[in-house]
């Protein structure tokens, strides 16, 4: 039995395993975002990225007609009038970069608000952006806005506009999966033409011009558009910027005898995202490699990692575990996840995470990244078919009322050990994460992880191979594509996540059927993590609320999950 088919849900590899531009404050604008004077010169918005105290990458596209290179002049104000103007400059764009324009403005004052709009010369104006520096020194606390999987077919991205409308937003984190690679009759395509987004190009993105118009296609989102006017981002990339479940060398859906070389569809890939995010790169003669470190004011030292490409070995697969009599080798499987050979984000990034963190004075590190960290194992009876999830959490529960009616091979499922299933996550690449804990416990940090990938939301206590607390992770449900509730049509959603709480034991909280994102705030006395979901993805007119808010408190006494009491 093969219970690592491709990741393009969570559910299917979780269910397999057990049979189972604007803002508030902007003059011409509409109440989605977009102005209502936007000029055809800038029909992809404007945005912003990798604030610093001092300065912060402004990005644009011109869209008007063209020929060679076009020169655009860029500004900044203290107002959204844009009359103080504080620095401005003029650079030029061509085919050759897609003709987007990124600035890194420099000369600003840490933690402050400034506005943002780029003009071609002679010509047309951009909308407004707003951004916002790091605080130096004294601020009272950080407030992030963190996204993952926003799939264009698959919905709306009502998600986002609800998160342009929030106030007192520091910046927002993306985390992988901002487009998606498939072809237009792929993945979560199903109510694509209905609701007029079928991806474009229709076929499998592969070369340089095809991920520069899945961008441009994504960047036309009025929604999309709001959200970077509203607030600086700061992104990773996941595996469907480049293709599914990409490690180092390749991806499990690249065969080079169809596709050509995986080396140059990644350099293509690499190329667009750095042409259309607003992201600053450390260093220009590698564009693989992206891991950087934020610094807001003492309170969050925010450390970006890349957990797909620098580093990653290829993932394992548990089919290849099972022998001629299709007996599964558990030793070996064990084993092998375990294996200090095997790395997740790579010998020099992991160098480059520990001096980071050993340097820092901030009151949390904070580790942004794409996958799942926390430990989500499986009952072995479950992984191995012998009792599905659902008759295995009936099966708990009777135990717990009344031991004596459990019989010998009931006992030997509860008693037996888990097995890592989501192979794609830390939990396929253990040694690696064991350094990581090792390292905050070392020098003593508070320490909270960040992460997407799933579909789904979900929080869950970390724990080291002994056993010990080390931290927390929040993790976000989607923008739009798909989570668990496919694999579960005829149960009640609550019920499912209720069960999932009840079979993985580190996991606190799920919420698997809805869209959404997190708001994190971080301050010296606590990190508190607010889960808002939209009640649908398939119709523009929705509503948002926040379903649960989570914290965490500092010192080796704590850094575990406890409620939010207060409003």
């Amino acid at each position: 039995m093969d219970i690592k088919p491709p990741r393009r849900t969570f559910i299917r590899q979780m269910a397999a395993s057990g049979a189972l531009l604007g803002v508030a404050g902007f003059s011409g604008c509409t109440a989605s975002g977009v102005a209502e004077d936007a000029a055809p010169g800038f029909r992809h918005g404007v945005a912003s990225g990798d604030p610093l105290s001092d300065r912060v990458i402004l990005w644009t596209r011109v869209t008007s007609a063209r020929d060679g290179e076009v020169a655009v002049r860029w500004q900044v104000a203290t107002d959204a009038a844009m009359r103080q103007v504080i620095a401005h400059g003029s650079v030029t764009t061509s085919a050759q970069r897609d003709y987007t324009v990124k600035v890194d403005a420099g000369g600003l004052l840490p933690g402050h608000v400034y506005y943002y709009q780029f003009a071609v010369e002679g010509g047309d104006k951009s909308v407004v952006g707003r951004t916002k520096t790091l605080a130096r020194n004294g601020a009272k606390q950080v407030r992030l806005a963190v996204f993952s999987c926003s799939n264009y077919p698959a919905g709306y991205f009502n998600v986002y506009a609800d998160a342009a409308r929030q106030d007192n937003i520091d910046a927002a984190l993306h985390i992988g999966d901002y487009i998606y690679e498939y072809e237009s009759t792929g993945y979560a395509c199903g109510n694509a033409e209905a609701l007029g987004r079928v991806s474009e190009p229709r076929d499998v993105l592969l070369r340089l011009d095809e991920y520069r118009r899945r961008y441009a296609q994504y960047r036309s989102d009025p929604d999309l558009q709001a959200v970077h006017a509203a607030m600086p981002f700061i992104t990773v990339w996941d595996d469907h910027e480049i293709a599914d479940d990409t490690w180092r060398d390749g991806s499990v859906d690249h065969k080079a005898s169809k596709y050509g070389p995986f080396e140059l569809r990644k350099q293509a890939a690499l190329t667009a995202y750095h042409e259309w995010m607003p992201i600053r790169v450390p260093d220009m003669a590698a564009p693989d490699k992206i891991y950087r470190s934020f610094d807001f004011g003492g309170i969050v030292s925010l450390h970006m990692l890349d957990t797909r490409l620098i580093g990653r070995d290829q993932q394992l697969m548990m089919s290849s575990y099972y022998d001629a009599h299709k007996c599964f080798d558990v030793e070996k499987y064990r084993q092998d996840v375990c294996s200090p050979r095997r790395q997740m984000i790579g010998h020099e990034q992991m160098a480059w995470l520990e001096a980071q963190v050993s340097r820092s004075a901030a009151r949390w590190q904070i580790l942004g990244q794409q996958v799942l960290m926390a430990r989500m194992e499986y009952p072995t009876a479950v992984v191995m078919g012998e009792c599905n999830t659902t008759d295995y959490c009936a099966l708990k529960q009777r135990a717990k009322a009344d031991p004596a009616c459990v019989n010998e091979k009931e006992q030997r499922w509860l008693s037996g050990p888990t097995l890592p299933c989501y192979l794609d996550s830390w939990d396929g690449y253990q040694a690696d994460r064991e350094q990581v804990f090792e390292m905050m416990n070392k020098h003593r940090k508070n320490l909270v992880v960040l992460a997407g990938d799933t579909h789904n939301a979900w929080a869950s206590d970390l724990r080291d191979v002994r056993g010990r607390q080390v931290g927390v992770e929040f993790a976000t449900a989607s923008v739009s594509s798909p989570g668990m509730e496919g694999g579960y049509p005829d149960r009640d959603p609550d019920d499912v996540a209720a069960m999932m709480v009840d079979l993985i034991e580190p996991l606190y909280y799920a919420q698997t059927s809805k869209r959404g994102y997190m708001i994190v705030t971080a301050s010296h006395e606590q990190v508190r993590c607010d889960w808002r979901f939209v009640d649908t993805v398939f119709k523009h007119e929705f509503t948002a609320a926040t379903e649960r808010s989570l914290r965490v408190l500092p010192g080796p006494g704590n850094r575990r999950i406890e409620e939010c009491y207060e409003v």
